[in-house]
């Protein structure tokens, strides 16, 4: 079945989303205004498909619910694993826009979360976000919602995200699949101790277009016009007005440190590493699959950092065929 698949245009989104949106584009009214202008079908398409789910979180002086923003399954089954989907540092779920089509034709019940603090919840009250309060709010959103072991999915510090959760949570997980993952890295470094005005004039730099660009030229081998749509895409989530708050506490929490947890996993994996990444070394996707207990190894041709994007129908057969046990 995964020879038939094909990148075809988006369809039009399920009535049953198109209810919340507040107008004619179809777009969540929680959505930046920004979202109007991004010219990728793929993108708007699964724009068009944000929700927010009400998450209970207790972490620090919070209590309350997170609206949390998510692309749900339109039909959720219950004798195959779902398939979760992570997205990288300072992202969002639209990074998934030109693999969730085909997981869903794949007919793998697919979820893509936004990281708390990043993507476009409401954090007009502000939770903390660092580490652990984004480890406990994917938590309680699989324990309200998913309620499955699932198959987690996480690039780049996606990667790092799951492999903190299977550590600390590990009946919620039933595979893992790390792509190009940045698991070595020691947190944010020396950044958690810079001044918070300091702090916050990096988060602005970080959001500017042009530092973004950059960013999307090292990762993906892309024409210009197309850059600079998924600079777009990538940054759109800057845009929601709790966002420099979110980063600068992340920054100054001092982020993930989870080479420790590494050996201690004992999940099927399935490491990926990209042909041709330029931002994350090979040479780390060899020691992850060497420290693991329990790992397979894929490499994915004609890509860069990002593979889902750039060679969504290579990654999506890899990922149906280590859902199904194909992968040993």
């Amino acid at each position: 079945m995964m020879g038939s698949l094909k990148m075809v245009s988006p369809p039009p989104p399920a009535t049953s989303f198109r209810r919340i949106t507040a107008n004619g584009d179809g777009f969540p009214a929680f959505l930046p205004k920004e979202v109007k202008n991004i010219k990728d079908p793929f993108a708007r398409t699964l724009a068009q498909r944000i929700v927010r789910l009400p998450v209970p979180l207790q972490m620090g002086n919070f209590r309350g619910c997170v609206m949390s923003s998510c692309i749900k399954p339109i039909v959720q089954s219950h004798d195959k694993s779902p398939v979760v989907l992570l997205h990288c540092f300072d992202s969002s779920c639209l990074e998934w826009r030109r693999t969730y089509p085909l997981l869903e034709q794949a007919c793998l019940e697919t979820w893509a979360i936004d990281v708390l603090g990043w993507g476009f919840s409401d954090l007009q009250k502000l939770p903390p976000c660092d580490a652990a309060s984004k480890r406990q709010h994917l938590f309680e959103l699989w324990k309200t919602y998913i309620k499955r072991p699932m198959i987690l999915v996480g690039p780049s510090l996606g990667a790092t995200v799951a492999v903190d959760f299977t550590a600390n949570y590990p009946e919620a997980v039933a595979k893992l699949v790390l792509i190009n993952a940045n698991a070595y890295s020691e947190g944010t470094g020396r950044l958690k101790e810079l001044p918070k005005s300091i702090a916050y004039a990096g988060v602005k730099l970080l959001k500017s277009f042009p530092l973004r660009l950059l960013a999307n030229v090292l990762a993906f081998s892309s024409p210009l016009s197309e850059n600079i749509d998924w600079t777009n895409i990538g940054r759109l989530h800057c845009q929601m007005p709790w966002w420099e708050d979110a980063m600068v506490d992340f920054m100054i929490s001092g982020g993930y440190n989870v080479a420790s947890h590494i050996k201690l996993i004992n999940h099927k994996t399935l490491v990926v590493c990209s042909e041709n990444d330029q931002i994350v070394s090979n040479q780390l996707s060899v020691k992850l699959l060497c420290e693991l207990q329990n790992a397979v190894f894929r490499e994915v041709p004609d890509s860069g950092h990002l593979p889902h994007v750039e060679n969504p129908k290579h990654f999506v057969k890899l990922i149906s065929d280590f859902a199904s046990g194909k992968l040993n």
